[in-house]
């Protein structure tokens, strides 16, 4: 007695041959409505809801709301304490950066955006403040002092900055023993409530500066970006990565990608970035070979939930859906000579 089981090339045979009903199908007429359909709603609901139109975040605005913290975040760069300072690749060579393993992509990338937090934050923006030789003397004073003294200096500062007193726009800070540090950092904070530095930072060489690198990175070493987004609900502990700004709908599809980082090692791990990023591509390359994997693709042939699909066409018929091989049917025997 022959075997009810068909091969897989009788199965692909099969598979190639339609045997169901056919239907008139017009799809130029189906892209027009579409495509006028999408339109109307596009917008209707750009009327209706409009877009996010936050003000943007800028250096002025934060040293003017936050003039103390503005202040401790450039002595940071000063003294080189900061994230930005020691991150390494591609802005510096001061640390190895994210790194899985034996792989460490930014050190072998290099430094492409070659920043120097010190001279770019604070001593080149001091520099092109016209007519101030009191300040460009304090300026030179401390290039000239050796690394110990800049760091006694630098290290008076911050302890000083502790018994600070903000008022509006204005900040106090006891008098101390900081040498020209106290000069600088006045005049960088004046430079900074003016709009200048903001201008200063720019890097772009081009007609239309767009390259905003440095002072995103200034300002994210400081409290001003990290509370705004917090404010936002876009922190990576808030899920973030699918946020959109203020109460608009964000990016709902990224739930597994953000969801790598609300759980432990990602949360706490200097790496999460570059961990997550390899195990999102390993999850990728899976779900792209599941055709080529032999046993996981025969899971939906064990598992017919193909048939609660199709189930109207089977109490029907009782047989295969249209285009599907009817593996229930005996094969046509063999022809004898």
């Amino acid at each position: 007695m022959r075997s009810a089981r068909l091969t897989n090339a009788q199965l692909n045979d099969a598979a190639r041959t339609y045997s169901g009903p056919y239907r008139h199908y017009d799809i130029v007429k189906e892209v027009i409505v579409c495509t006028g359909i999408v339109t109307l709603l596009a917008v209707v609901l750009t009327i209706v809801f409009s877009s996010p139109d936050l003000p943007p975040s800028t250096i002025k605005g934060w040293s003017r709301s936050m003039p103390a913290d503005f202040v401790t975040t450039a002595l940071s760069e000063l003294d080189g304490s900061s994230a930005t300072a020691g991150y390494g690749p591609p802005y510096n060579h001061n640390g190895s950066g994210q790194h899985i393993a034996f792989i460490h992509l930014q050190e072998w990338l290099g430094v492409s955006h070659p920043v120097n937090t010190a001279q770019d934050f604070v001593i080149q923006p001091l520099r092109s403040v016209p007519d101030q030789p009191r300040l460009q003397a304090a300026v030179s004073s401390y290039l000239s002092a050796s690394a110990g003294t800049q760091a006694g200096w630098t290290a008076a500062y911050t302890k000083a900055l502790a018994k600070a007193t903000a008022s509006g726009t204005a900040l106090s800070v006891p008098p101390g023993s900081y040498g020209p540090v106290g000069t600088m950092m006045t005049a960088l904070l004046a430079d900074a409530q003016t709009g200048g530095l903001d201008g200063d930072l720019l890097t772009s060489r081009q007609f239309y500066q767009t390259d905003f690198t440095k002072a995103l990175l200034f300002m994210a070493d400081g409290s001003a970006l990290a509370d705004r987004a917090q404010a936002q609900h876009l922190l990576g502990t808030q899920w973030g990565m699918m946020n959109e700004t203020g109460s608009y709908p964000g990016q709902v599809w990224l739930w597994l990608y953000t969801f790598w980082y609300q759980i432990s090692p990602f949360t706490t791990s200097t790496n999460a970035d570059a961990l997550v990023a390899a195990i999102m591509g390993v999850l990728s390359l899976g779900l792209i070979i599941v055709p080529f994997l032999p046993g996981i693709r025969d899971i939906p042939r064990w598992i017919p939930i193909y048939r609660l699909i199709w189930r109207d066409w089977y109490a029907g018929t009782g047989g295969a859906p249209p285009g599907e091989p009817d593996v229930s049917a005996p094969p046509a025997p063999a022809a004898t000579g």
